[in-house]
């Protein structure tokens, strides 16, 4: 659902019961276009603990190309022990 940021100004107590109590999420619009959402805490953990999983994917990829360089050598380029 999108909603005018005038309107949360407004509204913003019940907007946040329909997003915490509700599951809504809402959109944030400002001219007709979407800048922000409200979501819920635990929308935003499973968005957190998407995130996560695609760093870990990443990182395990970069492990497994050719030519890395391992944090000890990086430390020793920056003369950092």
């Amino acid at each position: 659902m999108q909603v005018s940021i005038k309107e949360i100004r407004d509204n913003l107590a019940d907007a946040l019961n329909r997003v915490a109590y509700g599951g809504e999420r809402l959109i944030l619009a400002r001219r007709g276009k979407g800048v922000a959402a409200l979501v819920s805490m635990e929308d935003l953990q499973l968005l957190q603990e998407l995130e996560d999983r695609a760093d870990v994917r990443a990182a395990r990829k970069a492990l497994k190309e050719k030519g890395g360089v391992s944090l000890e050598e990086v430390k020793a380029r920056l003369g950092m022990e």
